[in-house]
């Protein structure tokens, strides 16, 4: 599918589910990793992963656009365009919108390496996202010496 096309469609979808133009820009971004799509609130845009259609086809690919048309219509009439506000949620179902994309696998975010570090006296440890200082930092059980592990 092409950008063409998926202007095409995103424009005959908000005309056939909306009852609305789609006035704005509709494209790719194959630089997207954890979601189908995003609106803008600036500049009104709407991108989409390409990688959903890859995996899960056209049907999906809808389904996604479908939400981010949601966000786009209920900003543009100043109406509650955010993911809890009723407006948003009633319209989303209204439509046959997904609440939530499928995850692509390897995509999803990887949590980063944990520091692991005990006590020398009391054998306390600590799970750490960051490196600490063990030189600066002592065990907050004991104030005994830390090491990592």
């Amino acid at each position: 599918m092409l950008q063409q096309d998926l202007q095409h469609l995103v424009e005959d979808l908000s005309a056939t589910f909306f009852n609305r133009p789609f006035l704005h820009n509709a494209r790719f971004n194959s630089r997207l990793r954890t979601t189908g799509g995003r609106y803008f609130l600036q500049s009104h845009d709407i991108e989409i992963n390409p990688k959903m259609l890859a995996a899960f086809g056209e049907e999906e690919l809808i389904g996604i656009i479908k939400h981010e048309l949601c966000h786009y219509h209920l900003h543009i009439q100043k109406r509650g365009y955010k993911h809890q506000d009723p407006e948003f949620k009633y319209l989303l179902a209204k439509v046959g919108g997904l609440r939530h994309c499928q995850v692509i696998e390897g995509m999803q975010n990887t949590p980063k390496q944990l520091h692991r570090y005990a006590c020398s006296a009391c054998s306390q440890t600590y799970i750490r996202k960051r490196r600490i200082n063990t030189s600066k930092y002592a065990c907050g059980k004991c104030r005994g010496k830390l090491k990592k592990i």
